[in-house]
């Protein structure tokens, strides 16, 4: 358990912060509020206005913020581009049954996603920190003190957010190399090691480099997603080159509705589940905000910009498929189907562009997803949550936070590795998702909350709302905020519900194991914060008092100190 996030590092500037704001506190006189065994002492700073901001924007040095808009879209779009858009399509028209029904549920998608684009702006201009739902859920789930922070903790740490895409890459890659010869799961599994270690020298090694060859990659998918659409687009124009002999007749309205829902509404649910996974990844320049340069003005542009053309890419990549590809064989191969696509325009041999496409785009998937997910490991850190916290905390010595990103190779190096063949990328893949849209579910509703008018609140919510003092530079529409509530909410019951007769989500693993995981990782974190937190304390006759200091490099952090008590 942590005691202490100091360490070697000797800070400039001590502040006590108090835990328990002023708005949140009542009217009681006593210097000190108490939690179970979280004693809080209240020590005012000598700045009030001080106090304020620092609780809600990391104070970073101007040098340490090296993103602009390009590289926090860049974020963005690597993170939502992975796979998807060239293997699941076939999924979803199995699943709708029909083509326009299909292109209905990629426009809902779209939907939920520019909703979603929506609420993390708001919340990321009214916190422009590092760690996304980690302030935001602190922010508003207050009580009890750091419960929150302690399971969200245990998301962070212990989930291989990058797994399952590790996984793809090896697949393709080797592919690439060799088409001829399928490559083994053993040397698969290798090569997905070998990805993300590359991930974490560049970006845990040479901060720069990591971030160019990052856009680049995102520069790369956005050419090759509208190189796709401009080819469907020729095919249908029937331009040289383009022509097909026998091309397929699925856009024309009397076919394109034909076999709507015939799979019935679970598999229209499922399909309309897959779909909005291929959009996630709004949030991600959230969790690096204190290092991109003026974060506000820059999430206000950035995330719409790259979520508005990502679903404008996605909706004209999915008519270009259908230009060329036959429905029933869209449905029926059981392959991806950009290869079904550039088979048909330029024959099998262009399979192997193909692979390298994938695993490419699957790599930038990966570099983003680290490079944002080591920095939630470091605000945890710089929180003095974690054991070693100063540690996790630094950015020495390659001015990068090497031990957040080294422990998210670990975790997700173990789980490529010693997950069993068979269910792994898609225990992996829904294992990395279902925890968002719970945490999702928790932050949206929180906001819901905070948005409410005051007629439908009872006067003691009214109080407790107005203590938060919520203005931020971007409000979302409250309409837009309860949409994106209820989609996570569909998104965490979905996969309690068995799946229909002769469906199986897994092989040979329960269909709701992932489901029991994720809500387990959860109750770890109370357990986590029960011990460290109450117990502890209670055994050893001492509270916990967290104080901000400031390093030699300028930045903020926290300390956690054990006070005796008198």
């Amino acid at each position: 358990m942590p005691t202490t996030a100091g360490g070697s590092s000797e800070p400039n500037v001590t502040e006590r912060e108090p835990l328990l704001s002023r708005d949140a506190e009542d009217n009681r006189s006593d210097a000190s509020k108490n939690y179970a065994s979280v004693d809080v002492h209240a020590v005012p700073l000598l700045d009030p206005e001080d106090e304020e901001s620092i609780g809600l924007e990391d104070h970073v040095p101007e040098h340490k913020r090296q993103l602009g808009p390009l590289s926090a879209a860049s974020l963005i779009f690597n993170r939502v581009i992975g796979t998807g858009i060239f293997a699941t399509p076939s999924v979803i028209l199995r699943s709708s049954g029909s083509v326009g029904l299909s292109l209905i549920m990629w426009l809902l998608g779209a939907t939920v996603a520019l909703c979603g684009t929506a609420v993390y702006i708001e919340l990321g201009t009214g916190l422009p920190r590092n760690g996304g739902e980690k302030n935001y859920l602190e922010y508003i789930y207050r009580q009890p003190k750091l419960l929150v922070t302690c399971i969200y903790a245990m998301y962070a740490v212990l989930t291989g957010w990058q797994a399952a895409s590790c996984s793809v890459f090896g697949e393709y890659a080797l592919h690439a190399w060799n088409p001829t010869q399928p490559p083994s799961p053993t040397a698969a599994r290798l090569a997905g090691v070998l990805c993300i270690t590359v991930a974490l020298v560049l970006h845990g090694t040479m901060l720069k480099a990591g971030v160019r060859i990052q856009n680049a990659l995102g520069l790369f998918k956005l050419l090759i997603l509208i190189g796709i659409a401009l080819s469907g687009l020729a095919s249908l124009l029937r331009l040289p080159g383009f022509r097909l002999e026998n091309p397929p007749h699925n856009l024309e309205w009397s076919k394109m509705w034909q076999g709507s829902l015939q799979g019935g509404a679970n598999a229209f649910v499922t399909g309309l589940f897959n779909v909005i996974w291929c959009f996630i990844g709004y949030s991600n320049a959230n969790y690096a905000l204190a290092e991109v340069r003026d974060p506000v003005r820059t999430i206000k542009r950035a995330a719409p910009l790259a979520m508005l053309s990502v679903t404008l890419v996605y909706l004209l990549v999915n008519v270009a498929y259908l230009a060329v590809v036959d429905k029933e064989e869209i449905v029926g191969s059981g392959r991806i189907v950009a290869a079904l696509h550039f088979g048909k325009l330029w024959g099998v041999g262009a399979e192997r562009a193909v692979s390298i496409i994938v695993a490419m785009s699957t790599l930038g998937n990966i570099l983003a997803v680290l490079f944002t997910h080591g920095r939630v490991v470091q605000e945890l850190g710089r929180e003095g949550v974690l054991p070693f916290s100063s540690i996790f905390a630094s950015n020495k010595p390659f001015n990068a936070p090497f031990a957040g990103l080294f422990e998210q190779w670990l975790v997700t190096s173990g789980l490529v590795l010693l997950v069993p063949p068979g269910d792994a990328y898609l225990f992996m893949l829904n294992l990395s998702s279902y925890p968002l849209a719970i945490i999702n579910t928790f932050v949206s509703g929180g906001l819901v909350f905070i948005h409410l008018p005051d007629a439908w609140l009872p006067k003691r919510l009214q109080e407790l709302r107005a203590s938060y003092g919520w203005r931020p530079p971007f409000a979302a529409w409250t309409a837009v905020v309860v949409f994106f509530l209820l989609s996570n909410v569909f998104l965490v019951a979905v996969p309690l519900i068995p799946p229909s007769h002769g469906y199986r989500v897994y092989e040979r693993l329960p269909y709701w194991l992932h489901v029991l995981v994720a809500w387990a990782i959860s109750l770890g974190g109370v357990v986590y914060w029960y011990v460290w937190c109450v117990w502890l304390p209670r055994r050893g006759g001492y509270t916990l008092v967290r104080e901000w200091v400031r390093d030699d490099d300028g930045t903020t952090r926290r300390i956690v100190r054990k006070v005796k008590a008198t």
